[in-house]
């Protein structure tokens, strides 16, 4: 006698449907407490006693001005790592996991002894007032910052800065002093590294998370409105907008009839094209999702083929995704959800 199972859509529409904080989510014994776990082995090993608590939350984060981890709710559930895969192209595996750990970190750190409050900080790092904004001018020759994730990221804040510099001096097996000598910012390495030594035996209490704070019990919206309130978009006006790069990239149906459709060839390497054009840009995957769904279909709608290897289409592709997200982050400000109580200026 057999049993009706669930298809993955309908456990994937009953799960899209449920609010996230019904979902009865929790850290213990999930991929995220070992990841915790491994987090703090590595700050044992630099002799810091200061165990930032972790939490689930809507994304990687630290509260502003408070040292606790915000981890994404995704990660301790199997089921809601495959819809987030397919929202946004790329679930963190735990080398990216440990990377965006150590980052928010960094800002716990910072938050739980006040460092930015100090006068050497404020000369390594800069003012911590400075206004913090989302989009941000990267100068991707300077050698006055480190690079740990995404792209430029230090650059964007010094909040950030220091986080950055922290994620790298925490790295285990890092051989920072080698990999940064001669640049400026082997003077923020080495900064971090002493403040660090003053403050290890110290162990400040951090308060729970509050509502503000967006812990899962205070995520009272479904999993569908979650992937929704992030699905911001590049404001092309005119479908038509990059038809013609789209034919120097692809070619007819004419002069290639075999060829393989280039709406299906984006298909196939979606997830790809996406993850490394967010990677390289610094911008949301929801952006680059969403622009690289529209390509796709007017790549249909114009009939295009790929005209030759696989390869250099690939790349001109990826490239191609890059310049423009890039240059609308520099040029342009996407709308934001209204939904968000994120505190600033301490996402990741």
């Amino acid at each position: 006698m057999t049993t009706d199972q669930p298809t993955w859509e309908q456990e994937r529409a009953a799960l899209l449907g449920r609010k996230i904080s019904e979902l009865g989510l929790t850290i213990r014994g999930s991929r995220v407490e070992r990841l915790a776990n491994r987090l703090y082995a590595e700050l044992d090993a630099k002799g810091v006693s200061f165990h930032p608590p972790v939490y689930l939350s809507d994304q990687w984060g630290c509260p502003d001005g408070t040292p606790l981890i915000g981890v994404p709710f995704y990660l301790v559930d199997p089921r809601l790592e495959r819809i987030e895969a397919e929202m946004s192209a790329a679930v963190e595996d735990d080398y990216e996991s440990m990377r965006f750990m150590r980052h928010e970190c960094g800002h716990a750190m910072n938050y739980a002894f006040r460092l930015y409050d100090r006068p050497d900080w404020r000369g390594v790092f800069g003012p911590f007032s400075r206004p913090y904004r989302e989009r941000y001018r990267a100068d991707p020759f300077s050698r006055d910052y480190v690079r740990h994730i995404l792209g430029w990221y230090a650059q964007k804040h010094p909040d950030e800065d220091f986080a950055e510099t922290f994620a790298v001096w925490l790295t285990p097996d890092y051989d920072w002093r080698r990999d940064y000598a001669g640049w400026p910012a082997l003077g923020k390495l080495e900064y971090v590294d002493r403040v660090m030594h003053e403050v290890a035996e110290l162990k400040p209490t951090p308060p729970a998370p509050e509502e503000d704070d967006l812990p899962v019990e205070a995520m009272r919206y479904t999993v569908a409105e979650h992937y929704a309130s992030t699905d911001d978009r590049l404001p092309i006006s005119d479908e038509r907008q990059f038809d013609t790069d789209l034919r120097r990239i692809f070619v007819s149906a004419g002069d290639s009839p075999d060829g393989e459709s280039a709406q299906w060839f984006i298909r196939r390497h979606f997830r790809e094209i996406v993850s490394r054009v967010s990677y390289w840009t610094g911008e949301s995957p929801s952006v680059v999702r969403s622009f690289v769904d529209y390509l796709a279909h007017r790549a249909g709608t114009l009939e295009l083929r790929v005209g030759g290897l696989e390869a250099p289409a690939l790349v001109e592709l990826t490239a191609f995704g890059t310049a423009v997200v890039m240059n609308h982050r520099y040029h342009h400000t996407l709308r934001r959800p209204a939904r968000s109580t994120r505190p600033e200026p301490s996402p990741i």
